[in-house]
């Protein structure tokens, strides 16, 4: 596993919003509805040069939405399906605002479930604590997802 330090800015998402006591599975749900209702937030997307998205995440919160990591063994919490957004993006209604905090973190290729796994053994071997929730993104550009690991808030 390759970690890459990176900054994180903040960053403005809008999208779907569900918690893990929603049971399995909630999270391609929000995606699902994501995909299906994108088109009420197009006009929010913070565009690359190309006019695209740049980027969607799979955001991730503890429940008082403090970006504090997952509780429970990171078993409760809350997540967000979206796109990146304008900083002055207003979601309409039914819509969920994040803002995730300006972060240090280390950046890997996500691979599946075992990624998230692989990565916090990575921080505890090295008695890295990890700052605040793991984040994930897609490049819609090149189709490449990624997993954010904070080290640090800043």
């Amino acid at each position: 596993m390759e970690m890459q330090p990176i900054t994180l800015p903040p960053v403005t998402l809008v999208g779907r919003e569900g918690s893990t006591a929603e049971g399995e599975g909630f999270i391609t749900r929000l995606w699902s509805d994501l995909e299906a209702h994108f088109s009420e937030i197009a006009h929010l997307i913070d565009p690359d040069e190309a006019g695209n998205p740049r980027a969607f995440w799979g955001a991730m919160s503890d429940c008082a939405r403090t970006f504090a990591p997952w509780e429970d063994d990171f078993t409760r919490g809350l997540y967000l399906a979206g796109p990146q957004c304008r900083a002055d993006a207003e979601p309409p209604e039914g819509w969920s605002r994040w803002v995730i905090p300006a972060l240090e973190c280390l950046r890997c290729k996500a691979e599946g479930i075992e990624t998230f796994h692989q990565g916090i053994a990575y921080l505890k071997a090295r008695g890295i604590p990890l700052a605040a929730a793991v984040q994930d993104f897609t490049d819609p550009a090149t189709g490449q997802s990624y997993m954010l690991f904070p080290i640090k808030r800043l």
